[in-house]
């Protein structure tokens, strides 16, 4: 798709009250934008993610990323292939030694983009969104409250069932949210729980917004799209599914650069998702969402067919001789 997809959005108007900072964004100045990308896994928002906030920085902006995906692979997108140190792991052999963690030790920089990973515990060892929560107890000692940045994206798994990865959005630690999303329906699937999510939390006194939807690998057929306009969602970007872009990815390298073929496209994102308000989404139905794609795509002719004892038993399980004693009525 070409670059007037980027520009694509849906008006849907403004939201009610501006959302609010979380305390720690408030002390570290009142205009950082912090903001949480939420994806499916594998559906691209770390790809998304690493190429905008590199071009964000190349726009003149002063960019925190920090991955909150226990595969921490947003960071390494960004550095070339390079791992960084992750703050779970530094901070554990840190404290076996004795010596206090420091910036220097899980903040590393490219080209004006500042980047760090949580991580997350060894497998079949802990709970990944507990790991989110400690994490950010470290920031918050590491004097997150006085970091001074225009815009700090986080990196989020979609799973927000998990109170980790829903942290953010549970608790006023981001303005807005945008999610990453393509034409199939287990990423729309993801995205629309993040808009339930969002719902639920603004019923309860919460304050964050959805502000868009950046479609990946968009193939052209629409589902995205048609989810986006109902659940009044802006489409912030459309990124095709194109193969240059799929093997410099998968080479680790950022194509978002100043001057490249996919260089409007991203300039048009990072002004789309520095503008873009925080919304009240309209979070679909499951029924609403299955009508997005045709029947013969996910089964929708077909007809529940109840199961009975005898098909849990078999019939001969049941024929069995009765010992109740039977009398007569006098």
């Amino acid at each position: 798709m070409g670059n007037s997809a980027a520009n694509t959005a849906v008006n849907v108007g403004l939201p009610e009250q501006p959302a609010a900072m979380f305390d720690a964004a408030q002390t570290a100045g009142k205009h950082t934008q912090i903001i949480a990308i939420y994806g499916k896994g594998g559906i691209g928002k770390s790809f998304t993610l690493a190429n905008l906030s590199y071009m964000m920085a190349q726009q003149g902006k002063k960019v925190l990323l920090i991955g909150c995906d226990p595969k921490s692979d947003t960071t390494t997108l960004l550095f070339g292939g390079k791992a960084c140190p992750t703050i779970i792991e530094t901070s554990a052999k840190k404290k076996a030694a004795g010596d206090a963690v420091t910036i220097g030790d899980v903040c590393f920089k490219r080209d004006g983009v500042f980047a760090m990973e949580l991580g997350g515990p060894e497998v079949g060892r802990g709970c990944g969104g507990r790991g989110i929560i400690h994490g950010f107890e470290l920031l918050e000692s590491l004097g997150f409250h006085e970091w001074d940045f225009d815009y700090v994206l986080l990196d989020f798994l979609g799973d927000v069932v998990c109170g980790g990865f829903g942290l953010p959005i549970a608790r006023d630690m981001c303005q807005k949210v945008i999610v990453v999303g393509s034409n199939d329906l287990q990423s729309l699937y993801v995205a629309n729980n993040v808009c339930s999510a969002v719902e639920y939390f603004r019923g309860l006194g919460g304050n964050v917004g959805v502000a868009g939807i950046v479609i990946n690998k968009d193939d052209g057929t629409g589902e995205a799209q048609a989810w986006a306009e109902q659940a009044g969602v802006p489409v912030l970007a459309a990124i095709p599914a194109n193969e240059d872009i799929r093997r410099k990815s998968a080479a680790y390298q950022i194509v978002g650069m100043p001057g490249g073929e996919w260089a409007p496209l991203f300039e048009a994102l990072g002004t789309n998702v520095a503008e873009a308000p925080p919304m009240r989404p309209k979070p679909l139905s499951a029924d609403a969402l299955l009508n997005l794609f045709s029947s013969d795509e996910v089964g929708r002719d077909v007809v529940l067919e109840p199961a009975t004892v005898e098909d849990m038993c078999g019939k001969s399980s049941l024929d069995k001789p009765s010992l109740e004693v039977i009398y007569d009525d006098v």
